[in-house]
């Protein structure tokens, strides 16, 4: 049955419009961009077993586009779509944060984060320098380490930190194996910072641990 003959109330595009983006499941939205389905399946079947043979959603979407060309379904147009979608999606996070509003919601900053440390092979160490109004002033990458620990270094983040000129800031680093649980060494690296920003009258909001899942927030769980 193609899709056009299925329950209107059941088809993704109406689904979409009628009840949002966020009804609609992985193979769904993965659907409407694929457009029609592999020869003898509609696009939802297709998408379904895209994402059981080369999935799940994040593990298929974070392959480079040159490879997201060889998936059956896909090819070169499609994929090009997808990974313009991904970057509308990236490029529209980072200006949320960089065009000046303060920052009100703790979610959108570990969102921030996770979009530009999540799938890195190795720990990344970064940090969100904000003003007195926690406006963003900065986003900068400031250490990388091996695929389990990055050496941080309070000293260098104070540093930038007065260089930026910033009041406050939000820090936040990758776990590769994918479990975003802080560990004793990441409750302990915040501390240490936290006491050296103090020396220099700058305050630390928070600090996102990014793996598989929600971003992990150490303030949260008043670890800050």
């Amino acid at each position: 049955m193609h899709i056009r003959d299925w329950p209107q109330d059941e088809r993704p595009r109406e689904k979409l419009l009628a009840r949002g983006s966020a009804s609609l499941s992985d193979a769904e939205l993965l659907a409407l961009f694929l457009g029609s389905g592999l020869r003898g399946r509609d696009a939802v079947a297709t998408a379904r077993e895209l994402l059981a043979h080369h999935g799940p959603l994040r593990a298929l979407l974070e392959r480079p586009p040159a490879e997201l060309t060889a998936l059956p379904g896909l090819g070169p147009a499609r994929a090009c779509v997808l990974a313009a979608a991904l970057e509308l999606g990236t490029r529209l996070l980072h200006a949320s944060l960089a065009r000046g509003d303060a920052i009100g919601d703790p979610d959108a900053a570990g969102r921030y984060f996770a979009q530009r440390l999540r799938g890195r092979p190795h720990e990344v160490f970064a940090a969100l320098f904000l003003d007195t109004r926690h406006r963003v002033l900065a986003f900068e990458e400031l250490f990388q380490g091996s695929v389990d620990s990055a050496e941080v270094h309070p000293r260098e983040v104070a540093r930038r930190a007065l260089a930026m000129n910033a009041t406050a800031l939000i820090v936040g680093h990758n776990h590769p194996s994918g479990c975003a649980e802080p560990s004793a060494a990441d409750r302990a690296v915040t501390q240490r910072l936290k006491q050296a920003l103090a020396l220099v009258d700058v305050r630390l909001l928070d600090h996102f641990v990014i793996g598989d899942g929600p971003p992990q927030s150490m303030a949260a769980r008043g670890w800050v």
